[in-house]
């Protein structure tokens, strides 16, 4: 089971996705019943799926001995990996009409996971493959029917709290990018829709008990919420600290029927 996120990590297979220019990917470590493993996954898949013409999972790739003690790749690992990967993709886009969903990487195996018509002959071909180019590597496939695509919406997909990670560190890594330590506390800007004034005076007495400053109440920007709130509070902006005070704050919005739209702040060097 999937339970919490450990660390966000952008660099790890930029050769294997510089391929799907088209898709939009993201990538996250996460903590399951074993230990850590990490997903590359096409987040744009989620508005299309299930894909009633491609109703079977099939997932392929490899065992491989060159892993860290937690079961991820070592270092040096990566380059015959992605080129693993890279010659499946290839291969199954030879043999048949997919859908490439994202890659799973746990306990010293990896695999690409795929949305297909029919599995009649992949996983021959695969191992074909791996055998022939790929020797010390030991196939490893996981195939079944999968009509609700739940393998890519339930697993590979990313829950609500790992999407906020997401999100915050792509604005923290901006901030490292122009000098910024993180460590010293600033004013953190954080912007907040409701559908009703009410629902938005109901997140407003919450902001007001939690010493936030309410800098600006506006209406008619947003068609489904159009009642918009701006407030603002004196607070650090390391991972672990903006994390835990986004998700609160998309918490409080939720009870009160509203959705959080994100934060902003100045760089502190």
């Amino acid at each position: 089971m999937k339970t919490i996120v450990l660390l966000l990590s952008f660099f790890l297979y930029q050769h294997y996705l510089s391929a799907q220019d088209d898709s939009y990917w993201e990538t996250y470590l996460a903590s399951y019943e074993k230990g850590p493993g990490s997903t590359v996954v096409n987040m744009g898949l989620k508005k299309i799926a299930p894909d009633n013409n491609k109703t079977f999972l099939f997932a392929a790739g490899v065992q491989f001995k060159n892993c860290t003690k937690e079961g991820l790749p070592a270092p040096l690992a990566f380059t015959t990996l992605n080129k693993i990967s890279d010659s499946i993709v290839v291969l199954v886009n030879r043999l048949k009409t997919n859908t490439l969903a994202g890659t799973f990487t746990y306990q010293c195996e990896r695999k690409d996971y795929f949305y297909v018509t029919d599995t009649f002959g992949l996983k021959q071909e695969v191992t074909s493959l791996i055998t022939k180019r790929f020797p010390g590597y030991t196939p490893a496939f996981l195939i079944r029917e999968d009509m609700n695509w739940n393998a890519y919406l339930s697993f590979l997909y990313p829950n609500e709290e790992t999407i906020e990670y997401i999100s915050n560190q792509k604005v923290i890594m901006q901030l490292q990018k122009a000098g910024d330590k993180l460590d010293t506390p600033r004013q953190v800007d954080h912007w907040l829709y409701f559908k009703s004034e009410a629902d938005r005076e109901c997140f407003v007495y919450y902001a007001v008990s939690k010493k936030f400053r309410i800098e600006a109440k506006e209406n008619g920007g947003n068609a489904s919420f159009p009642f918009t709130v701006h407030i603002s509070r004196t607070d650090r902006v390391d991972l672990a600290s903006i994390n835990q005070l986004t998700l609160s704050l998309k918490e409080e919005a939720k009870k009160c029927k509203g959705d959080y739209d994100g934060w902003e702040t100045v760089v502190v060097k």
